[in-house]
Protein backbone atom coordinates (compact mmCIF):
# COMPACT_ATOMS: atom_id res chain seq x y z
CA UNK A 1 0.00 0.00 0.00
CA UNK A 2 2.06 3.31 -1.51
CA UNK A 3 0.74 6.95 -0.58
CA UNK A 4 -0.66 6.67 -4.29
CA UNK A 5 -3.58 4.10 -3.61
CA UNK A 6 -4.86 5.33 -0.54
CA UNK A 7 -6.25 8.84 -2.16
CA UNK A 8 -8.45 7.04 -4.71
CA UNK A 9 -11.42 4.75 -4.85
CA UNK A 10 -12.18 3.01 -8.34
CA UNK A 11 -15.81 3.14 -9.01
CA UNK A 12 -17.28 1.11 -11.71
CA UNK A 13 -18.28 2.55 -14.54
CA UNK A 14 -22.12 0.91 -14.75
CA UNK A 15 -22.32 2.88 -10.97
CA UNK A 16 -21.02 5.70 -12.34
CA UNK A 17 -24.01 5.88 -15.32
CA UNK A 18 -26.49 5.26 -12.36
CA UNK A 19 -25.56 8.31 -10.50
CA UNK A 20 -25.30 10.23 -13.60
CA UNK A 21 -29.05 9.26 -14.34
CA UNK A 22 -29.97 10.15 -11.06
CA UNK A 23 -28.42 13.35 -10.60
CA UNK A 24 -29.20 14.55 -14.28
CA UNK A 25 -32.90 14.45 -13.87
CA UNK A 26 -32.88 15.23 -10.38
CA UNK A 27 -31.09 18.80 -10.85
CA UNK A 28 -33.32 19.57 -14.05
CA UNK A 29 -36.14 19.25 -11.80
CA UNK A 30 -34.74 21.08 -8.86
CA UNK A 31 -33.99 23.69 -11.45
CA UNK A 32 -37.18 23.95 -12.91
CA UNK A 33 -38.62 23.72 -9.68
CA UNK A 34 -37.12 26.77 -8.62
CA UNK A 35 -37.85 28.71 -11.77
CA UNK A 36 -41.78 27.98 -10.99
CA UNK A 37 -41.32 29.22 -6.85
CA UNK A 38 -39.22 32.56 -8.48
CA UNK A 39 -42.28 33.07 -10.70
CA UNK A 40 -44.67 32.95 -8.39
CA UNK A 41 -42.96 35.04 -6.19
CA UNK A 42 -42.20 37.70 -8.91
CA UNK A 43 -45.90 37.51 -9.54
CA UNK A 44 -46.82 37.94 -5.99
CA UNK A 45 -44.06 41.12 -5.71
CA UNK A 46 -45.55 42.87 -8.48
CA UNK A 47 -49.16 42.45 -7.58
CA UNK A 48 -48.16 43.74 -3.92
CA UNK A 49 -46.28 47.08 -6.02
CA UNK A 50 -49.50 47.55 -8.07
CA UNK A 51 -52.06 47.18 -4.98
CA UNK A 52 -49.47 49.60 -3.07
CA UNK A 53 -49.28 51.99 -6.09
CA UNK A 54 -52.90 52.10 -6.55
CA UNK A 55 -53.63 53.03 -2.82
CA UNK A 56 -50.92 55.94 -3.09
CA UNK A 57 -52.64 57.58 -5.60
CA UNK A 58 -55.86 57.21 -4.28
CA UNK A 59 -54.87 58.77 -1.15
CA UNK A 60 -52.95 61.25 -3.65
CA UNK A 61 -56.65 61.88 -5.22
CA UNK A 62 -58.10 62.02 -2.30
CA UNK A 63 -55.80 64.56 -0.89
CA UNK A 64 -55.61 66.54 -4.26
CA UNK A 65 -59.53 66.04 -5.07
CA UNK A 66 -61.00 70.09 -3.98
CA UNK A 67 -58.04 71.89 -4.30
CA UNK A 68 -57.15 70.99 -7.98
CA UNK A 69 -60.92 71.68 -8.79
CA UNK A 70 -60.81 74.86 -7.52
CA UNK A 71 -57.65 75.63 -9.49
CA UNK A 72 -59.48 74.62 -12.52
CA UNK A 73 -62.20 77.00 -12.08
CA UNK A 74 -60.26 79.90 -11.79
CA UNK A 75 -57.77 79.34 -14.58
CA UNK A 76 -59.88 79.69 -17.36
CA UNK A 77 -61.19 82.86 -19.42
CA UNK A 78 -64.01 82.95 -21.70
CA UNK A 79 -63.27 84.76 -24.94
CA UNK A 80 -65.98 86.34 -27.13
CA UNK A 81 -64.48 87.16 -30.24
CA UNK A 82 -61.37 86.05 -31.81
CA UNK A 83 -60.07 88.06 -34.80
CA UNK A 84 -57.27 86.73 -37.43
CA UNK A 85 -54.83 89.57 -38.49
CA UNK A 86 -53.61 88.68 -41.85
CA UNK A 87 -50.31 90.43 -42.84
CA UNK A 88 -49.27 90.09 -46.53
CA UNK A 89 -45.84 91.07 -47.97
CA UNK A 90 -43.82 90.72 -51.01
CA UNK A 91 -41.86 88.82 -51.74
CA UNK A 92 -38.81 91.22 -53.15
CA UNK A 93 -39.63 93.28 -49.76
CA UNK A 94 -41.63 95.98 -51.05
CA UNK A 95 -45.31 96.61 -49.51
Amino acid sequence: MGASEEGFVRVSPINRWLLYLVLVPGIIILAALGMFIFAVFLGLFAIAAAVFWLRLWWIRRKLEGPAAAAVVENEYQEIEVAEIIEIKTNRMGRD
